[in-house]
């Protein structure tokens, strides 16, 4: 399915490019318009598909990894380690996604007028009146029903933070409610893989609308866009690889090269770090690290870790502002980095989390939410990227806090 929907990605790429040109070159301005708007009828509803599932999927989700978290704290300071670990790679991941778009400047070329509301009106783009004490108050729900509503995801992490730690305080967890947010967290991340099946038609009509009004041109703009994600990438694999050396020594490079060899492969050409999840766990043993740790830090890592999905949420965010010609300040980037920080951890391990982040980021800010089929057209590309990012990071953190803990062994071989 993973390569079906890669051929099927690719394939809608190269179509709406195509029927873009054709349109461009060989119809008038104002049939072009004609036909982007049709399209738009497409990549609309697809928006609206992804809006719809926001709110379940992060209260599901964050409620039952919050509910089990009793666990973590039980083994005492080595999840003291571990989140501490956590925090600082997602800072750095971040801080890198953030000060690279602001130098590269990816969004610069594209001069796209802000899209009109149903009304006819200007969509809302005030980002000048978000100040420090909007963004405190405005943490807090009045009432998760109207926060669930209008997707304002960070009053939702708020609210399951206080009914996840609420199940895990109370001495049986409340099994049968806690099934049953797992059952809806199960169905969501089923519904959300039915969503991204209509993502190689929404990718046709978006770049087939962009190209038929802006010209082939726009495409330099998408090439940009995928390197500088990359070369930002390449810094932070060398920041994790530096880390590592600093922590565990000169077996550094037998580790990376075992990582690199298999689970982050399988994790580029799938574009799912976790399908490299048991290969993950299997090279961190053979090469050394104990049991107990690897089994206690990928769990975690895979929903507070992932460092290459949270540099892209930055990196993206900003590249739609600079699209749309919407400028931010450093005080507003700052608070941007600082609500992904926390809403990145809402929906980790779901297939394209960073795109229901991403939305949800964008209308916190009141970005244009049509800036999100910018980035759908390259997004299976960047995920490729992001995913093996996600596994080196987990790994690193795994074996960096393994030496924290003299929990390194000798090499071994795993049954």
């Amino acid at each position: 399915m993973h390569r079906l929907f890669t051929y099927l990605i690719v394939t809608a790429m190269v179509l709406g490019v195509a029927t873009g040109w054709a349109v461009h070159e060989y119809t008038a301005p104002a049939t072009a318009k004609a036909v982007a708007d049709n399209l738009s009828i497409v990549t609309d509803v697809f928006l609206r598909l992804i809006r719809m599932i926001i709110a379940p999927l992060v209260l599901t989700t964050l409620v039952a990894g919050i509910a089990h978290m009793e666990d973590s704290a039980s083994v005492g300071r080595v999840g003291i380690k571990t989140l501490g670990w956590f925090i600082a790679a997602s800072l750095v991941s971040l801080t890198i996604g953030l000060v690279m778009v602001n130098i590269m400047q990816p969004g610069a070329g594209m001069h796209l007028a802000v899209p009109e509301t149903a009304g006819g009106a200007k969509a809302a783009v005030d980002t000048a009146k978000f100040n420090l004490k909007d963004f405190i108050t405005h943490i807090f729900p009045k009432s998760i029903v109207e926060a669930m509503a209008n997707n304002e995801i960070l009053q939702i992490v708020v609210f399951s933070i206080f009914f996840g730690t609420a199940i895990s305080a109370i001495e049986d967890r409340a099994p049968i409610v806690l099934q049953a947010i797992e059952q809806v967290a199960n169905i969501m991340l089923k519904v959300t893989s039915y969503v991204m099946r209509t993502a190689p038609l929404a990718i046709f009509a978006a770049l087939a609308a962009t190209i038929a009004t802006q010209g082939i041109g726009v495409l330099l703009t998408y090439a940009k866009f995928v390197g500088g994600f990359y070369v930002s990438l390449v810094l932070l694999w060398g920041l994790l690889v530096g880390a590592l050396v600093l922590f565990v020594g000169r077996r550094t490079l037998d580790l990376m090269g075992a990582i690199i060899r298999g689970p982050a492969l399988l994790a580029f050409s799938t574009a799912s770090s976790e399908a490299a999840y048991p290969g993950t766990l299997q090279a961190l043993e053979e090469w050394g690290v104990a049991k107990r740790i690897a089994s206690f830090v990928l769990p975690l890592g895979y929903s507070f870790n992932l460092t290459g999905t949270m540099m892209y949420c930055t990196f993206a965010t900003l590249f739609v502002a600079q699209a749309y010609g919407i400028p931010m300040s450093i005080s507003q980037q700052i608070t941007m980095l600082l609500l992904l920080m926390i809403t990145s951890k809402g929906v980790a391990g779901v297939p394209r989390a960073s795109l229901v982040v991403i939305a949800a980021t964008l209308t916190y800010f009141h970005l244009p939410e049509a800036g999100l089929l910018l980035i759908l057209a390259v997004d299976n590309l960047l995920d490729m990227g992001r995913s093996a990012t996600n596994v080196v990071g987990n790994s690193v953190a795994a074996a960096v806090v393994a030496k924290w803990e003299k929990r390194i062994g000798p090499p071994q071989e795993v049954a």
